[in-house]
């Protein structure tokens, strides 16, 4: 069902800084890029083997907004595993238990993909993101 990482999400209180700080390591650096249907921004440093996430809030109802609330100075946010079969691993999650966020169904992530996330309890306190290969 998981095929590999994707990346993992970093939230950030300032995501020009953030995103500088990679550049300045010679890691290549996306654009910003608004996702209102997730209150966020987000910019992606590419690396050879994987991706890092940079989150910043969009808007007043940003979920990450809270997460900042609680930690000012940023931090890991969830990890994105990659799934063959976005609709499959739905009803894998569903037969394990496993719950999923929202309204169950899934949205169209950063990467123009659909993707679900499953609540932290059912992953040992991690947030986890599933999005379609």
């Amino acid at each position: 069902m998981i095929t590999r990482l994707n990346h993992v999400a970093i939230a950030v209180p300032d995501l020009a800084e953030a995103a500088a700080r990679y550049q300045t390591l010679g890691a290549a650096v996306s654009e910003p890029q608004d996702l209102p249907e997730h209150g966020v921004t987000v910019v992606f440093v590419v690396l050879e083997n994987t991706k890092i996430e940079l989150l910043h809030p969009l808007g007043e109802g940003s979920p990450i907004a809270g997460f900042l609330d609680k930690n000012p100075s940023g931090g890991i946010h969830h990890l994105c595993f990659e799934v063959e079969e976005i609709g499959a691993t739905s009803e894998k999650l569903d037969e394990l238990g496993i719950r999923i966020l929202g309204d169950g169904k899934p949205k169209t992530g950063a990467h123009g993909k659909p993707v679900l996330f499953a609540h932290p309890k059912d992953f040992q306190g991690a947030l986890v993101e599933f999005e379609q290969e």
